[in-house]
């Protein structure tokens, strides 16, 4: 299927430039070297990850402790995404890709794929945002309906009376549906960009999930005497506490309701060109502290992050003030919004399109 194309738009493509330019000498400004920091978390981060699972295991008879323990692993795991595998997917940590691509490796230890999730980042969202059929963070669960122009049918009814149910159950499905499916299911979004995955990774995906279920369940209850319901209890709450924290990441920086999720038309076109499209499919938070630049790794500057991916979230903020600034200069549509309103707003887009608002408006 020939994948979509943008509006061309010579005077987008000039404005964009020129955001460009701007964006690049406010960088080349910046005396110090900030990537260095996101190398020492490189080091740090996945050690806080060990060390937390090698205190539960010495802590095994101690049940509150062990479960704890396994909580912050899960904890950790979304911050080694933030600030790590989200990073060098991009080569934004090192100059050299071999390093980078050693760190994004890490994803493939905690129960994810980090050749596959590189794929769907890079070459699905990053690529076409918010675009249905061709954007695999908001492809069709069959459950939770997010694209309001699709119309809700069965369940997907009665979303936003159960969604709070389904979320904490976010990476449960990716480690044991969505990886798979993404891997063998011809139907997917993946194969759209991707194309025939190779044997070898499809091996990989197999063998590392296994040794990521030995050593989080099966070396503790084999090696450290602890027994099985407590194994499955703390890695079950870990993965909770992870996918409740992650889904903080992602679901208020697109599927909003003030946000669009654009058709293609007959001839695979979108109806804005790739700058205006950036601002029309994503928005930023109000948050910005040093909790959120340095731990969170600046997820709350999305928009710099879909314009400018070859920069490291470390510039974020300086970027951000330029973009904001270019934005009202010419009438770009910047949307900024508290942490605590877009998730409200996600909730209503949930409502609207449980009610298929889309369709009574269109009427």
């Amino acid at each position: 299927m020939e994948k979509p194309i943008y509006l061309k738009d010579s005077e987008d493509a000039k404005l964009f430039n020129e955001l460009r330019k701007k964006v690049n000498q406010r960088v080349e400004s910046i005396p110090e070297n900030r990537d260095i920091y996101i190398q020492i978390k490189a080091v740090i981060l996945p050690l806080l990850y060990i060390g937390l699972y090698v205190f539960a295991l010495f802590n095994a008879e101690n049940a509150g402790l062990y479960i704890l323990s396994f909580v912050l692993m899960g904890l950790s795991l979304v911050l080694i995404y933030l600030n790590l595998i989200h990073e060098a997917a991009h080569n934004n940590i090192f100059k050299s890709k071999k390093l980078n691509n050693l760190v994004l490796q890490i994803f493939d230890f905690v129960g994810a794929n980090s050749y596959i999730w590189k794929k769907r980042h890079i070459a699905s969202h990053h690529a076409y945002p918010n675009v249905e059929g061709w954007d695999t963070d908001i492809e069709q669960s069959g459950l939770l309906l997010i694209v309001p122009w699709i119309k809700a049918k069965g369940i997907q009814k009665y979303q936003h009376r159960f969604f709070f149910l389904v979320y904490p159950l976010y990476l449960f499905n990716w480690m044991f549906i969505r990886d798979f499916r993404d891997f063998f299911d011809n139907d997917r979004v993946i194969l759209k960009t991707q194309g025939a995955i190779p044997v070898k990774e499809k091996v990989k995906m197999i063998a590392y999930k296994l040794f990521y279920f030995f050593y989080q369940i099966a070396v503790p209850v084999l090696f450290f005497k602890v027994s099985i319901g407590l194994a499955l209890g703390a890695w079950f709450l870990q993965v909770i506490a992870a996918s409740i924290f992650a889904l903080f990441v992602l679901l208020p920086l697109h599927p909003l309701p003030d946000n669009a999720f654009p058709k293609l038309d007959e001839k695979n076109g979108l109806p804005f060109s790739w700058l205006h499209h950036q601002f029309e499919v994503t928005n930023d938070l109000q948050e910005n502290n040093w909790f959120v630049r340095n731990v969170l790794g600046n997820f709350n500057f999305h928009v710099a992050h879909h314009l400018f991916p070859n920069y490291s979230y470390a510039y974020y903020n300086e970027i951000t003030e330029e973009i904001e600034q270019f934005a009202r200069d010419h009438g770009l549509a910047y949307k900024r919004f508290p942490m605590a309103t877009a998730l409200e707003k996600h909730v209503d887009l949930l409502k609207q399109n449980a009610n298929n608002a889309y369709f009574i408006l269109e009427e």
